[in-house]
C-alpha cells in the first residue's frame, strides 16, 4: 500500500504519491520480478487519511493464514523468517508475534537506544493470525481482532522476548538517511496524535550536527545514546548499502566521523552507561528523575517563568479553600 496522509503533504505529490521513487520501483517490480502474479499495489486516488485507513486497505485484501505487516524501513534476516514460518506451522494456535527491533541511526554500523525505547517502544507489532471476519482495527498499536472482535494479543501472543532469545530481531533502518529523517520530522511535526513540534529542530541539531549526543533518538523527551552495531546486515539491507555508497541510489549518506568521535572520546562510553542505569531509577520512581531534568533546563533557560510558576503554585495552595 502506497501513498501519504494529508499529514505528509508537504513531502509528497499533489496526487498524494511519494516524490522518492517508490510507487515507479514497486510497479518495476511487479513487472520484473513477479511472475506469478502475487503482489498488489494498493493506491487511492489523492491522500489517505491516515494509517489506520491504509493498513486496513491492505487487510481486507489479505487471503493467507497470516498477516505480516513489512513497512519500507524494516528488514529481516532470511533465516529468521523461515524460524518464524516453523514456529507457525508447529504451533497452529499462535495468534500474534511481536518482534524487538535494533534502530540504525546515521548510518549502517551505529545503533540508537534509549529510555523511552526500553519502555517498550522497541517493542513492534507485527505478525497476526489471519481468517474470514478478522479485522485490522489500529495501526498505533497495530491492532487485529478476531471473529469473535477478540484482541489476538490477548490470546496465544508470542512477545519479543521470547523471539529475541532465539536471535530473532526486526533491522530497523528508520534513522538512517538525511532526507529520510527530515521528512520523518516533518511529518511528525504536523500529525495531532504527537506533540513534536520541535522535531525539524531536533533534525538539524541533533542528527545532522550531533549537539546533544543522549538526545539522539527522534522522541526526544528522553535520554537516548549511540553504540557500534557489530553484526551483520540482512542481505537486501546490505544490497542497498552497497547501492548507496556506489551511487546507484541517489539518496545522500550522513557523514561519521563526527559519530566515530563522540563513540570513541574517553567519556562517552561511561557517561553512556550512567544514564543506562539511571532509567531504572526513573521507572520506579514514576518519572521523577526526568522531571527534575525539565525543571533544571527550564530554570537555566527561563528561570523567570520558572520562579512565576513555583510562586503561583505555593500561593494557591496558601490561599484557604
Amino acid at each position: 500500500v502506497e501513498g501519504a496522509s494529508s499529514h505528509a503533504a508537504a513531502i509528497a505529490t499533489a496526487d498524494g504519491h511519494s516524490r522518492d521513487g517508490t510507487l515507479e520501483t514497486l510497479r518495476r517490480f511487479k513487472a520484473e520480478e513477479d511472475p506469478e502474479n502475487k503482489v498488489q499495489i494498493v493506491l487511492r486516488d489523492g491522500f489517505w487519511s491516515e494509517k489506520d485507513e491504509q493498513s486496513q486497505a491492505y487487510a481486507e485484501r489479505a487471503s493467507g493464514d497470516y498477516l505480516w505487516q513489512v513497512d519500507i524501513d524494516e528488514f529481516y534476516q532470511p533465516g529468521d523468517i523461515e524460524q518464524v514460518l516453523r514456529m507457525l506451522r508447529d504451533d497452529p494456535g499462535i495468534s500474534a508475534i511481536s518482534l524487538r527491533q535494533i534502530a540504525f541511526w546515521g548510518g549502517f554500523d551505529y545503533l540508537v537506544d534509549g529510555w523511552y525505547l526500553r519502555r517498550g517502544a522497541d517493542v513492534y507489532h507485527r505478525l497476526f493470525k489471519w481468517g474470514p471476519g478478522y479485522r485490522y482495527v489500529s495501526h498505533r498499536p497495530p491492532t487485529v481482532h478476531d471473529e469473535q472482535g477478540r484482541d489476538l494479543r490477548t490470546l496465544r501472543w508470542v512477545r519479543a522476548d521470547e523471539l529475541e532469545k532465539h536471535g530473532i530481531v526486526m533491522y530497523h533502518y528508520s534513522l538512517l538517511l538525511p532526507k529520510q529523517v527530515q521528512e520523518k520530522c516533518d511529518y511528525y511535526s504536523r500529525v495531532p496524535w504527537t506533540e513534536r513540534s520541535q522535531a525539524q529542530q531536533w533534525a538539524e541539531e541533533v542528527f545532522l550536527q550531533l549537539r546533544r549526543p543522549f538526545q539522539v533518538h527522534n522522541v526526544y523527551e528522553y535520554p537516548s545514546w549511540l553504540s557500534h552495531f557489530g553484526g551483520t546486515h540482512p542481505p537486501q539491507a546490505a544490497a542497498m548499502r552497497a547501492d548507496l555508497e556506489t551511487g546507484q541510489l541517489p539518496a545522500r549518506l550522513r557523514p561519521t566521523a563526527d559519530i566515530e568521535r563522540l563513540l570513541r572520546a574517553p567519556w562517552y562510553g561511561p557517561a553512556r552507561a550512567l544514564v543506562q542505569r539511571l532509567e531504572p531509577l526513573d521507572r520506579r520512581s514514576n518519572g521523577g528523575l526526568l522531571r527534575w531534568r525539565y525543571r533544571l533546563k527550564r530554570l537555566w533557560r527561563d528561570p523567570r517563568g520558572l520562579g512565576a510558576a513555583l510562586w503561583q503554585r505555593l500561593a494557591r495552595r496558601a490561599t484557604p479553600r
